[in-house]
């Protein structure tokens, strides 16, 4: 074994040790390091047993064991943990080193830490990284942001790690200077969310409308995933209402209160700043918080009345309706994501290559699906495409989809069932194509209580008007603020 190491990590937690194991898979010595230092030989002396890995006891023995430039990958939790380990560890760096976090951590945090640690001398990268505690083992979607020159360094190791598509390539390439490999990693964890939820509203309306049980369901979901909806979530889903315990599916005995981590929030509030309408993953955002009061909704339950769903028809033409529901609404998803993707390379100066972020995602992550390669056909025939919903291909799919996806969501608000995240993506189709909005009238208003002016359709954009609308405001019109 090499004396010393490829690369060294610290945080040997779930993730951490299946990244290990994955790189010493691939010929790579790799030096471990954890706060709980027992866990470190635990780890070698059990899964790392005769594999090759260099154990450390403390940060200084840790470096030391790396080659140069030293690469330290953190798989720590976010916030104070990754700050205190960066203090750790540059005192016994030197110039040309690279510190990695490959932990959740939100993308201001990385600017903030590759300002800083570019500053002293070394080098920062802050990645991404995607696909849970398998994907970790066997191929993860991984991307990476930081210092350009750090690149060079990492990326034999990243691509060879990475989940590999149907062509060899990895689902691996750098994504743009300091936050933006954590940014992309929070929009598609944000785009997950969305996932997830779009998936139980579809099953919320076969089980509750439909009448459908889970064996059903199962079959369903089976059969959806050989076509458009081929994907990692379709996959779990079907395997999960296939589940049974004692004869019975087990996830109608989970609680229904879902939690989270906070990226998809952290998603939304980066939407907000920047203006841009991200409404499903904002919808599948608060879809969680509102499952957390479950005490208030078993009491609401008993007081609150509504439809009684009753369902007469051909099942199975309405589940295909569904089906085109949910598929319309993910395109919607992914489009809102993309958006938001192109306002932040705006704001923060980043050059995202948004076909090559699509295959990033392909594979090994939690949304790898089929439908991630016609996205990167999308932004490969048009790189400046500024809608998913304005390339053919999402075009046509999404107004073959238009006549099914509507009658679902009569069908469940008819009902009383609740379908935010399918509701918001038709909502947000129909605000898109439309060529009027009632934002005039909402200007008027802002006009008339705060004199924050407005544009003409008869005058030039960017001239500004203030009427005085009760002939007691005067002529001083407030500052204007566009989104």
């Amino acid at each position: 074994m090499k004396t010393l190491a490829d690369i060294g990590l610290i945080g040997l937690a779930v993730m951490g040790e299946n990244l290990v194991l994955n790189m010493e898979s691939k010929g790579y010595t790799v030096a471990v390091f954890n706060r709980t230092v027992d866990k470190v030989d635990k780890f070698v002396q059990g899964r790392g047993k005769g594999k090759k890995f260099i154990a450390a006891h403390s940060i200084e023995e840790f470096v030391k064991s790396l080659e140069r430039p030293r690469k330290v990958m953190m798989l720590v939790k976010a916030g104070k943990a990754v700050d205190d380990f960066i203090e750790q560890l540059l005192p016994h760096l030197e110039p040309g080193d690279i510190i990695i976090d490959g932990g959740n951590t939100h993308f201001p945090d990385t600017i903030r830490r590759a300002a800083y640690v570019e500053s002293k001398g070394f080098l920062y990268i802050g990645t991404g990284v995607s696909g849970g505690e398998e994907g970790a083992l066997l191929g993860p979607s991984i991307m990476p942001g930081g210092s350009p020159k750090a690149w060079e360094h990492v990326r034999p190791i990243f691509q060879s790690i990475a989940a590999k598509v149907e062509d060899g390539s990895p689902c691996c390439e750098w994504v743009g200077e300091n936050g933006a490999g954590h940014f992309v990693k929070m929009v598609h964890n944000g785009i997950e969310y969305g996932d997830m939820q779009l998936i139980c509203e579809a099953y919320q309306i076969m089980k509750e409308l439909v009448g459908l049980s889970a064996d059903e369901m199962h079959q369903v979901f089976a059969e959806w995933n050989k076509g458009d909806l081929d994907s990692y979530l379709i996959e779990i889903t079907r395997d999960i209402l296939g589940y049974k315990e004692n004869g019975e599916p087990l996830v109608e005995k989970i609680l229904d209160t879902a939690g989270q981590k906070g990226t998809g929030k952290w998603t939304g509030v980066a939407a907000l700043d920047l203006g841009v309408p991200l409404t499903l993953i904002g919808e599948a955002v608060f879809s969680r918080c509102l499952s957390s009061q479950k005490d208030e909704r078993v009491i609401a339950s008993k007081v609150l009345s509504g439809p009684k769903p009753a369902f007469s028809g051909d099942k199975k033409a309405f589940v295909e309706d569904i089906r085109q529901a949910l598929f319309a609404s993910k395109i919607v998803s992914y489009a809102q994501g993309y958006v938001l993707m192109r306002e932040a390379a705006k704001e923060y100066g980043w050059n995202l290559n948004n076909g090559g972020i699509a295959l990033m995602w392909r594979g090994g992550c939690i949304i790898r699906s089929v439908f991630l390669g016609k996205i990167k056909e999308a932004f490969d025939k048009n790189p400046g495409l500024t809608n998913l919903l304005l390339d053919p291909y999402f075009k046509e799919k999404v107004e073959a989809a238009q006549a099914g996806w509507r009658r679902v969501i009569g069908a469940a608000v008819a009902n009383g069932i609740p379908v935010p995240a399918l509701a918001t993506a038709l909502t947000y189709f129909d605000g898109y194509r439309s060529e009027r909005l009632p934002a005039n009238l909402l200007q008027a208003q802002r006009d008339y209580f705060g004199a924050h002016t407005y544009e003409r359709i008869d005058k030039p954009r960017g001239e500004f008007f203030h009427t005085n609308w009760t002939g007691r405001g005067g002529e001083t019109a407030s500052t204007t603020y566009s989104v």
